[in-house]
């Protein structure tokens, strides 16, 4: 009887499979971290985005601040008005983008003018989809709270 020497035999699938496991056991831990960090890079920037966006709305319309998120996303068609802006895109209109939820609050308004604002983004699952806590206002600062929701008197990024 003659043996085929095609293919591999169990042991050699078995310790091929092993290896693949313990890789992706040393590999996982440090991808979940550069996800983490990249969905954190992208929070910070995306409240820049919003920063930016809220002065040029301001000096565009005249009328202070916007007071909703989805006032400063894009029209569902025509031109852009006061009400739909187009200074951001759609996704971060909606208020999540990145595993993070941005919560707007607009400050009184006066004299039909909105003055101030406050954007905190928040990880939609801490320590998996992000760490830090954001907020910025009309200052145009941006500070991180590590344990809860970042507030007005946490310490700025990189102070």
């Amino acid at each position: 009887m003659q043996k085929s020497s095609l293919g591999f035999s169990l042991i050699e699938l078995l310790i091929v499979v092993t290896i693949i496991l313990i890789l992706a056991a040393i590999s996982l831990p440090n991808w979940l971290k550069a996800r983490m960090a990249a969905n954190q890079a992208s929070a910070v920037q995306s409240l820049r985005t919003i920063s930016s966006a809220e002065i040029t709305y301001s000096a565009t319309y005249s009328q202070g601040f916007a007071s909703s998120l989805t006032q400063l996303g894009p029209p569902a068609s025509g031109p852009p008005t006061s009400a739909a802006a187009g200074m951001i895109d759609d996704v971060l209109a909606s208020g999540i983008k990145s595993g993070y939820s941005f919560n707007y609050t607009p400050g009184a308004t006066v004299n039909g003018v909105t003055p101030t604002y406050s954007i905190t983004a928040s990880p939609m699952t801490p320590g998996t989809s992000g760490q830090n806590f954001y907020y910025s206002d009309s200052t145009n600062v941006i500070r991180q709270n590590l344990i809860q929701t970042a507030s007005s008197t946490d310490s700025p990024i990189g102070g």
